[in-house]
């Protein structure tokens, strides 16, 4: 994990018990100066609000597999599972991305 140097420490503030943060430069005014934003923004924007509200469990999957464990009909393929694990594996490897 590599340390970004370019942060400063904060200190506490004295007697408080409470860490300070940084103070920010004063804002600088230029007269002319506008921001546009694209359409491309408005976009991306809404499509962070939809992927942000998409729960990340399908909560109705899971009460089914749950439902099947409790009912015995639920099977697990040991074979699938194994052969997944190592195709997943080889894809990290290939790629590099192995963690360290």
């Amino acid at each position: 994990m590599k340390i970004d140097s370019s942060l400063q420490p904060v200190s506490p503030a004295s007697g408080t018990g409470k860490i300070q943060a940084p103070k920010a430069a004063p804002a600088t005014r230029t007269e002319g100066t506008s921001v546009e934003i694209s359409s491309l923004s408005s976009r991306l924007k809404t499509l962070e609000d939809n992927l942000s509200a998409t729960p990340v469990v399908n909560m109705e999957k899971v009460n089914q597999i749950k439902q099947a464990i409790s009912e015995g009909r639920f099977r697990i393929n040991p074979e699938s599972i194994s052969s997944k694990l190592i195709g997943t594996v080889q894809d990290l490897i290939q790629s590099g991305k192995t963690g360290s």
